[in-house]
């Protein structure tokens, strides 16, 4: 009877039969690709355009009486002002949506930034032509910028019904374990080794799901902690001392050890974070169990 070719690289293909032993033509698990569980940045063109939009102040003010020249030059130092915390107000805002439970950010600063940029344009109104267009001005930039770069989180996210000692427990153990990654991250960016910093990005995605997993159940702490503090501190040292040695030496036997290393850790951040996700199921159990007893005594099917 006729039967479908498929092959190993066929569209909705098996692999090709053969006098393999069993399990040999598994394919083996997926891996992290490099884009995985990543969001487009906020922090882009956008923004950073606003650095370059007050420069031609610059030229109007050294053209200018002294008086003029000092309002022009105030109006720019706004608009830089504004540009810079809109820029730090996009990432803290990435890192407010990136956790499930996070506390909004502390300064509100893209607001700020919308009031700079009122000012500043104010400014530009006021020096330039008059009070009518001062106002015109101030409000337009205020409004618009408001309208392109939205406002800051202004309440906590998934904080209701949570004790607040042990969430701020977790809040700190994981903002140290953030900052161990992103100097790992920092010193693979200067030792120029690309394949590394792919490497790393796979094993911090890793990571990160067990901090959501302990930021879903703050109970979780305890178990993790070791992870969250010794091992990443352990593994941070490594690889800023890796990455220091190769960028002078290119030593393959240091970039073996720290592959392996990397695969090491891995393997155990995801085992440590399938048991915790596994004694969460456990808990879930037993609650169910619980209330079934309950209802059983009470009559009630």
């Amino acid at each position: 009877m006729a039967q479908r070719y498929g092959s190993t690289y066929s569209p909705d293909g098996s692999p090709k039969t053969s006098a393999k032993p069993e399990g040999a033509g598994t394919p083996p698990p997926p891996k992290h690709r490099p884009f995985d569980g990543k969001r487009p940045s906020r922090v882009g063109a956008r923004s950073n355009l606003l650095f370059y939009a007050g420069l031609p102040l610059s030229w109007k003010a050294f053209s200018a009486e002294p008086i003029v020249m000092a309002g022009y030059l105030a109006a720019l130092g706004c608009l830089v002002g504004a540009a810079f915390l809109t820029r730090e107000g996009l990432k803290a805002e990435e890192a407010y949506e990136a956790r499930k439970i996070s506390r909004r950010p502390a300064i509100p600063r893209k607001i700020f930034g919308s009031v700079l940029t009122g000012v500043g344009l104010g400014l530009v109104g006021w020096f330039g032509w008059g009070a009518l267009e001062t106002v015109i001005f101030a409000s337009l930039g205020t409004v618009l910028h408001s309208l392109a770069f939205g406002f800051d989180p202004l309440k906590n996210k998934g904080m209701d019904d949570i004790d607040t000692f042990q969430q701020d427990r977790v809040s700190k153990a994981i903002d140290e374990a953030e900052a161990h990654l992103n100097t790992m991250r920092e010193a693979l960016s200067r030792s120029g080794d690309r394949a590394a910093e792919t490497r790393l990005d796979a094993f911090i995605k890793t990571a990160r799901d067990m901090f959501r997993t302990v930021e879903d159940d703050p109970r979780d702490l305890t178990a993790a902690r070791k992870y969250l503090g010794v091992y990443l501190l352990g593994a941070r040292d490594a690889t800023v001392k890796y990455a220091d040695l190769w960028a002078r030496t290119k030593n393959a036997e240091a970039r073996q050890d720290w592959f392996a290393l990397l695969d090491d850790l891995e393997q155990n951040f995801a085992a440590r974070n399938e048991a915790l996700l596994l004694g969460s199921k456990t808990d879930l159990d037993i609650e169910i169990e619980v209330l079934r007893d309950r209802l059983a005594r009470e009559g009630i099917k």
